[in-house]
């Protein structure tokens, strides 16, 4: 062609190139090819014009791997506004693969219909690549298999990330498949200031001048989080020709390639994601591809930590606003208190514990539960928590705080709703008697650890958890706490937690609080969470937080003294396991827990005949009290550390009278109380008292056998 002459027809060049034009309408489902791209794919036009066919007749024509690879390609394009490159293997109607095509095209977005575009582009024949490069070619072979195998690595480690910091950790280390940067940023977005949140590959402090840059900056990775559409910079040149602004603070990291990818969540651009490489890079569009991936999951897992990190803030500040510290010391008593949350959701629920000074001077403990693990728990827990406080610090008792608490969580309802009630143990405490008196609103009983470890149930009488009927009454009981004794305080979490019920549950809670040896309270409250659910610092973080089934607190309550570990040692002088409770007419029921009681008084004792033999007597002793008399009767057991231990169990009531033996016929139901004295106690006696009687009998556990000396 000489200089001068008019250009050949552009069909003529394209011709002799072996270079064919075609068009995609998706809208249509259509595609047309002219005559040298028809040859191409396989379907000569008969007259040298344009042919066009069906989608689905296109697709018979290529390889099926490759047709599915062209689909990524062309989303991927048509979401950046960029190139559709891909590589297509060419069938015949016998399946065999006859020539390998180069696809270049344009996608052209139409705005009226979502998802609607054309695509023009050429196909040009490309010689086939020998069986080995065939092999690691993008469309098919190793590398996709490589590429695979590492989007789904790091999907699943993106998608076990907790933390923002994980995350960014877990993207520090992705190495992808035939190229690798060496350097990774991840930037936010802020109101209209773009922020650095994590970096990797740079040195501490390179990203000042990125931390808070104004989103209309000339900056690739501001462009990206203003337009949500990748930028790819392959080489210097190109990053110094588009953002001559920005090229002098990227140009000291001395890198050859960049990508700026938008991290999109819900439709909404929330960062970008800049990969910068030591090395030239071309970004063909399987590299596009997996960049694309990689940012998409990378985008769903900050999402997901940054809610997660939103939740456990939320659930700190409730916690902290609702949870009270216990205060100032107590003289005489020392207190510990846990809260772990439930292990889903948010993590906070209605459980609560709380410590309140009373006007008397005393200190009243209060723990409760409101039914749920949700936030509208969490509201009515604070709320009740509040009226608690309030009608306490009124000075009125135990049972007056909780029928007006009740009546106030009834009359909270929210109508359309369904009503919530809670379970309670209020206990009002004298810190210098000991005496604890204690009203229970459908709570699990409490329980007492004696100095040498041993673990009793006391039951107490209570009544309707608070909110079901607003006029329901809560009895009051009265006990002592007797020096070097410790009250257990627990929501039904402690005890239920792992499939038990309140039986097993109180084994297994038992057992933790025998078999504990140290002298210090905090660490016995951190024994009871932690034989529950395993060790963990915090209770509430990991892998242990999912297997909480329920939210708990923990309430212990001491009484220095003789041989009490929480006044900062354990004294030498002799243990006293002592128990003391009421058992009034209206309850005989409760004989069999007296019966209970001494059992577990009596778990180590060396003779089990002995256990039966006192078993037999107190039960004997109580009846007694109930049909020979009107009044209640007090059943006071002691045993005492030394060497043979003692049992002593008296029962006092209030009436003169003094039990006279009796000689019953072999058809009496009574008149033999006296006699089974005489024949199964080591001691025992009446003794008038000021006001009443009390009769008392003791038995000394026997000596543990000597062992034998073996022969020889």
């Amino acid at each position: 062609m000489r200089t001068g002459e008019p250009l050949p027809p552009v069909e003529d060049v394209l011709a002799a190139l072996a270079t064919g034009l075609w068009r995609w309408d998706n809208r249509a489902g259509l595609v047309t090819f002219d005559a040298e791209a028809a040859r191409l794919i396989g379907v000569p036009s008969p007259d040298g014009g344009p042919v066009t066919l069906t989608e689905a007749g296109v697709r018979s024509r290529f390889h099926p791997v490759d047709w599915n690879e062209i689909d990524g390609v062309v989303q991927l394009a048509v979401a950046e506004g960029t190139l559709a490159e891909a590589r297509l293997r060419i069938m015949d109607e016998q399946g065999h693969v006859v020539r390998t095509v180069r696809s270049r095209s344009k996608p052209v977005v139409h705005g009226d219909a979502p998802g609607s575009y054309e695509l023009i582009g050429t196909l040009q024949e490309v010689t086939e690549p020998s069986p080995a490069a065939a092999s690691r070619t993008p469309v098919t072979g190793d590398w996709r298999r490589s590429r695979e195998a590492f989007l789904l690595d790091a999907g699943r480690a993106l998608a076990e990330a907790g933390s923002t910091a994980e995350v960014l950790r877990v993207a520090a280390g992705l190495s992808m498949p035939g190229f690798s940067p060496s350097g990774l940023a991840v930037f936010g977005v802020a109101g209209d200031r773009l922020t650095v949140i994590g970096h990797h590959g740079q040195q501490p402090g390179d990203e000042g001048p990125f931390t808070d840059m104004d989103l209309a900056t000339d900056y690739p990775a501001a462009e990206v989080c203003r337009t949500g559409r990748a930028v790819y910079l392959s080489s210097p040149d190109e990053y110094r020709s588009r953002y001559p602004a920005a090229w002098p603070l990227a140009s000291r990291f001395a890198r050859q390639s960049w990508a700026f990818l938008p991290l999109i969540v819900a439709g909404r651009t929330i960062g970008a994601w800049m990969a910068g490489f030591d090395y030239p890079v071309s970004f063909s569009p399987d590299e596009r591809s997996v960049l694309t991936t990689v940012a998409r999951m990378l985008a769903q897992a900050l999402s997901r930590a940054g809610v997660a990190e939103s939740e456990r803030e939320l659930t700190d500040g409730l916690q902290k606003s609702m949870l009270p510290s216990l205060g100032p010391r107590i003289p005489g008593m020392t207190l510990a208190a846990r809260y772990v949350p439930t292990g889903g959701g948010l993590q906070v629920g209605g459980d609560w514990y709380d410590m309140i000074p009373l006007p008397n001077g005393r200190i009243a403990l209060v723990i409760g539960d409101v039914q749920g693990h949700d936030v509208r728990a969490a509201g009515l827990m604070g709320q009740l928590r509040i009226a608690l406080r309030a009608y306490a610090s009124e000075g009125h008792r135990p049972d007056a705080v909780l029928s007006r608490a009740s009546r106030f969580l009834y009359g909270i309802g929210e109508p359309g709703t369904d009503p919530r009630f809670a379970t309670c143990l209020y206990v009002e405490t004298d810190p210098v008697t000991g005496v604890l008196e204690m009203a229970r609103a459908g709570h699990p009983d409490p329980a007492i650890r004696m100095p040498d470890g041993t673990v009793l149930m006391r039951p107490t009488a209570g009544g309707l958890p608070l909110g079901i009927d607003p006029d329901a009454d809560y009895p009051t009981t009265r006990f002592v706490l007797e020096p070097g004794e410790t009250l257990l305080l627990c929501t039904d979490g402690l005890i239920e937690t792992g499939g038990h019920d309140l039986d097993t549950g109180w084994a297994r809670l038992r057992a933790i609080l025998e078999e504990y040896r140290g002298d210090d309270l905090e660490a016995l409250a951190d024994a009871l969470v932690q034989g529950v659910h395993g060790p963990s610092s915090h209770y509430a973080t990991g892998p242990l937080a999912d297997r909480r089934e329920d939210d708990i607190a923990v309430v212990l309550l001491c009484r220095t003294g003789v041989g009490c570990g929480c006044d900062g040692g354990v004294s030498a002088a002799p243990v006293v396991r002592r128990s003391a409770m009421t058992i009034a007419q209206a309850e005989p029921e409760r004989i069999a827990t007296a019966r209970q009681q001494l059992r577990e008084l009596l778990h180590d004792w060396a003779d089990d005949d002995q256990v039966d033999s006192a078993v037999l007597l107190v039960s004997e002793m109580v009846t007694n009290v109930l049909v020979h008399t009107d009044g209640d009767a007090l059943l006071v057991t002691e045993i005492t550390a030394e060497s043979p231990r003692r049992l002593r169990v008296q029962v006092s009531d209030a009436s003169d009278d003094l039990p006279h033996r009796r000689r019953p016929g072999e058809l009496a139901s009574s008149g033999r109380g006296l006699v089974l004295m005489e024949l199964l106690a080591q001691r025992w006696g009446v003794d008038p008292q000021g006001e009443g009687k009390s009769i008392w009998f003791e038995l000394d556990e026997p000596a543990a056998p000597e062992p034998v000396a073996a022969e020889g």
